[in-house]
């Protein structure tokens, strides 16, 4: 009897500072097959869900990419960065002290539901076929059209000024770090953010993937059960 092509769905919990293509190299390596991607990119500096398919379940990842995704995470009033988080040097913009609850839901409001989205400049979409992070980290400037997204739900679970906790439900193609800027703006003191982890893509949640390593062991373990 013929063997079916090898194909597998891996939900990782992708580590702090790694690239989404750490995570797939290291499942490639650890499986020795080729034929290995994820399913959206997280930032380095973001935590969370990450899908990677091997073998034929790589032909699911764009299903997987058009997912409605949900994060958690800290934006910081009162100060910006050229990133819109912690990858480029924070800057001061105003006094956020007097920023209340009331605003800053009104600002949210206007940040739910179908909204043009400029993406940012630290960012790995093309244009012109380049990557817009590597002209940005070149001091290159680049014009980002905005785009239509859907921001399904926005949530505050904690305003401690100057910290704002957030739980986002969103489209794909939403970046969470453009609405850090656009919330400092319509709050008139700027806005980063300084933590985020996806914990949802369709139905796949972050408390049912792995960790890195614990992956890893289980794929090394089951090839030697192999042997």
């Amino acid at each position: 009897m013929e063997q079916a092509p090898y194909g597998e769905l891996f939900l990782i919990d992708k580590p702090f500072q790694w690239t989404s293509f750490d995570v797939v190299r290291k499942v490639r390596n650890t499986l020795k097959i080729k034929k290995v991607g994820h399913a959206g990119t997280l930032d380095p500096l973001a935590t969370g869900l990450l899908i990677v398919c091997a073998g034929k379940m790589t032909k699911q990842i764009d299903s997987f990419m058009g997912q409605e995704k949900e994060y958690t995470g800290t934006f910081v009033i009162g100060a910006t960065t050229d990133s819109y988080d912690l990858e480029q040097p924070v800057e001061k913009v105003a006094d956020p002290s007097l920023v209340t609850l009331e605003e800053l839901q009104n600002a949210v409001s206007q940040l739910t539901g179908i909204i043009q989205q400029v993406p940012p400049t630290h960012s790995a979409i093309k244009v012109d076929g380049k990557r817009v992070y590597e002209s940005a980290r070149k001091g290159i400037s680049v014009k980002m059209e905005p785009r239509e997204v859907t921001v399904s739900e926005f949530e505050i679970t904690r305003f401690e000024n100057p910290e704002i906790d957030f739980r986002i439900v969103c489209s794909k193609g939403t970046y969470i770090r453009s609405i850090a800027r656009d919330l400092g703006e319509l709050l008139g003191v700027g806005a980063y953010m300084s933590a985020l982890c996806r914990t949802r893509i369709g139905a796949h949640k972050l408390e049912d993937s792995w960790q890195l390593e614990e992956l890893v062991d289980h794929i090394k373990s089951r090839t030697n059960e192999d042997l």
